[in-house]
């Protein structure tokens, strides 16, 4: 595993004339020895200077100046000024017409993505509803790629134990899989990988899991996609942050990466969590529509009904059963009285790797959360009359992917994720149909 330097920096790109600098250090680590040591593919970790993202909101100006010098694609929404929400009178930068020719084309999924963005635009591109759309529409994903970040990635040859310990290493929950043979990124190994091994070959504890031991990750692809094999998801930097929310909830995904057309360079996977708190940011700089003084029964927003739940004494292999079989990141956890009492979550089923306890798992959940990391999210829980301004600043402050919904005695009611909130600030109000189940 290498480390690389800042992937920001000096970097221009497409019509905006950026390029990417790496610098490449010598190999370390456990997992360097499984990864492509050629210079000139993107299979290593990279690292970047800190800038916390919080710093937008002291620093406005420095987020206008980017986005004064990398404008958007042309779109008919209002572009976001801090102070007034209204658009700048700027004109665009001379880019080089190379440069303007690769902007113009998309790659195949992407256009795949852009030809059913067929929303109802003219209903409310002057309305209230629609600011937080017009808002995500007049920026792009490299506007929220930190200066600071770890990116790991892991070439499809590297035994698949080594890559969840690496993940663990790294504290990380999901890599870019690089396969050498095609000079290209192929897919994503995340935590459900994982689950789904144990799922699929866990026996008893006197049986070793010979597939988690043995397995490259090209060889565990080829078992679990042959049937089911999709192209990787993938979005560009200048793809505009609506596009993202909509290919995330459109494709049941937890994790976009974002990844250079030109240069062939993963920058940074995008998440339903950092998205929404890179919105939240701007929300009091920005007219509030009415719908965030909605409750959530008002607004319908969440799952209500056949909630999936577990005990304290349930076994761990069951968990991760119904967690396979309901396509579920999150299993709140009840006791006898029907309280709330915790919450085992997919993140939770890595530490079986850090612990290498994963060869028993007819352990209890209690047992297992023994182990938990001290960084634990917690149950952050809510009530349906709670207004949808509480329920994102809360979420965001919490840094959870999930509220609890429970009624007066603490039992649970429902469940509200991070892809039901930003069906319903950015996706219901231009005309998009309410998501269906999700997976990682």
């Amino acid at each position: 595993m290498k480390r690389f330097g800042s992937l920001r920096g000096n970097k221009k790109h497409k019509d905006q004339n950026r390029s990417t600098e790496r610098r490449q250090s010598e190999p370390h680590g456990l997992f360097g020895s499984g990864l492509s040591s050629s210079p000139s593919t993107p299979t290593q970790v990279t690292k970047q200077h800190t800038f916390p993202l919080e710093s937008y909101k002291h620093e406005p100006e420095r987020l206008e100046n980017r986005i004064y010098a990398s404008p958007s694609p042309p779109d008919t929404g209002q572009r976001f000024h801090p102070s007034s929400f209204q658009s700048p009178a700027r004109p665009p930068p001379a880019s080089p017409p190379h440069h303007a020719a690769l902007a113009a084309a998309p790659g195949p999924a992407e256009a795949g993505m852009l030809e059913k963005l067929e929303f109802e635009e003219e209903a409310v591109e002057d309305s209230e509803s629609g600011v937080y759309m017009r808002f995500m529409r007049s920026h792009k994903c490299y506007d929220i790629v930190p200066t600071s970040s770890k990116l790991v990635v892991f070439d499809t040859t590297l035994q698949v134990k080594k890559a969840f310990f690496a993940l663990v290493a790294n504290g990380v929950r999901a890599a870019p899989l690089w396969e050498s043979k095609k000079q290209s990124f192929v897919g994503m190994l995340t935590i459900t990988d994982f689950i789904n091994i144990l799922h699929r070959y866990y026996k008893s504890p006197m049986v070793q899991i010979y597939e988690l031991e043995e397995h490259k990750i090209e060889t565990w692809r080829e078992l679990y996609l042959q049937e089911t094999f999709k192209p990787l998801v993938n979005i560009s930097p200048d793809a505009s942050l609506f596009d993202a929310v909509y290919s995330l909830i459109k494709n049941k995904i937890h994790r976009l990466p974002v990844i250079d057309p030109i240069s062939g360079n993963a920058l940074y996977i995008l998440t339903h969590k950092r998205i929404l708190k890179f919105l939240q940011l701007f929300m009091s700089d920005m007219p509030k529509p009415a719908f965030m003084k909605q409750n959530l029964d008002e607004l319908g927003i969440g799952t209500y009904h056949n909630i999936a739940f577990i005990h304290p004494d349930t076994p761990i292999i069951k968990a991760l059963n119904i967690f396979v079989e309901r396509r579920i990141s999150a299993l709140p956890v009840v006791d006898e009285s029907g309280k709330v009492v915790d919450i085992y979550s997919k993140f939770d089923v890595i530490n079986l790797a850090a612990e290498k306890t994963y060869n028993n798992l007819d352990i209890t959940v209690t047992q297992a959360l023994q182990h938990r990391s001290q960084y634990f999210e917690g149950v952050v829980k809510c009530n349906k009359l709670e207004i949808l301004e509480a329920i994102v600043d809360r979420i965001v402050r919490a840094e959870v992917h999930r509220l609890v919904v429970v009624n007066e005695a603490d039992s649970i009611v429902g469940i509200i994720s991070l892809s039901d909130i930003l069906q319903a600030l950015i996706l219901t109000p231009a005309g998009a149909k309410q998501k269906e189940t999700e997976t990682e």
